[in-house]
C-alpha cells in the first residue's frame, strides 16, 4: 500500500494521530527533504527509514517505491509540508502506482490554500486553486489570463521573491479586484491581508518574507 501522508504547513501541533501511525508502521518514507522529514520523525520518536523523493529525483524515486511495493512493502510519501501532489511532487507516483494496480490511500491533513481560503472572506461555494504561476513576466501573464473571467475564487502560491511582481502582472491582467494575502498560515506570525490589489502591491514590505498564498476574486458580469 502506497499512503500519502498530509503534514504540517507550519504549526507542528496540527500532524493528526494517524499520520503518525502511519508513519510509524510503514516499511519506510519517500521524503521530498529528508532532513526536514527527520525532525518531524525524531519529535515522535519515529524510527522508520526514508528515501529521497523530490522535483529531480522523482523518475528514479518513483521507480524505487514501485519496486518496494511490488516487493509487499509499504510506503509512505510526504513532502516539506501540506498535502503531497498539492503543488509538490506526488502526482506522477500516483499515476504509477493505479497503473500498476497496486493500493494507494490518502492520509489527509493540512492543505494551506483551504485556510486561506476560508479566512480570506471570499466566495468559497467556488474556486479554482492554480498553484505557482511561471517566474518570468510574460509567460505568468498568459498564465493568469486563461482565467480572466472566470467568476470562481482564483487561488495562487507565490514565493515571497516573487510576490510584488505577481500582484503587478495581477492587475494589468486582471484589472484592480479585491484579493488577500495570506501568509505563514498556522504560525506564529500569521497574517491575513485584506484588501485591492493595487492597495497589498502598495503595503508589501521592501523584503517580503515567508510563503503566500494569494486569492483573488472571480470576474463579475455586468
Amino acid at each position: 500500500m502506497l499512503y500519502l501522508v498530509a503534514t504540517p504547513i507550519g504549526n507542528m501541533g496540527d500532524i493528526s494521530l494517524r499520520a503518525i501511525d502511519t508513519l510509524r508502521e510503514v516499511d519506510f518514507v519517500a521524503s521530498e527533504d529528508t532532513r526536514r522529514t527527520g525532525r518531524l520523525l525524531k519529535r515522535h520518536h519515529i524510527e522508520t527509514p526514508q528515501i529521497s523523493f523530490h522535483e529531480h529525483n522523482e523518475k528514479g524515486a518513483t521507480r524505487r517505491v514501485l519496486e518496494g511495493l511490488a516487493e509487499g512493502k509499504s510506503v509512505a510519501l510526504v513532502t516539506d509540508a501540506g498535502t503531497p501532489g498539492i503543488a509538490d511532487p506526488g502526482y506522477v507516483l500516483v499515476r504509477s502506482v493505479i497503473e500498476a494496480g497496486t493500493a494507494v490511500t490518502m492520509v489527509p491533513g493540512a492543505t494551506a490554500f483551504v485556510p486561506a481560503l476560508i479566512l480570506s472572506g471570499l466566495a468559497t461555494h467556488g474556486f479554482t486553486f492554480r498553484g505557482f504561476a511561471p517566474r518570468k513576466s510574460g509567460a505568468r501573464k498568459r498564465f493568469l489570463a486563461v482565467d480572466a473571467r472566470s467568476v470562481h475564487t482564483l487561488i495562487f502560491y507565490e514565493s515571497p521573491y516573487r510576490i510584488g511582481s505577481f500582484l503587478a502582472d495581477a492587475v494589468e491582467v486582471y484589472g484592480d479586484r479585491k484579493a488577500v494575502l495570506a501568509r505563514e498560515l498556522t504560525k506564529k506570525f500569521e497574517t491575513v491581508e485584506r484588501g485591492m490589489m493595487s492597495q497589498l502591491l502598495a503595503r508589501l514590505p521592501v523584503k517580503p518574507k515567508g510563503e503566500y498564498v494569494v486569492l483573488i476574486t472571480g470576474h463579475q458580469e455586468e
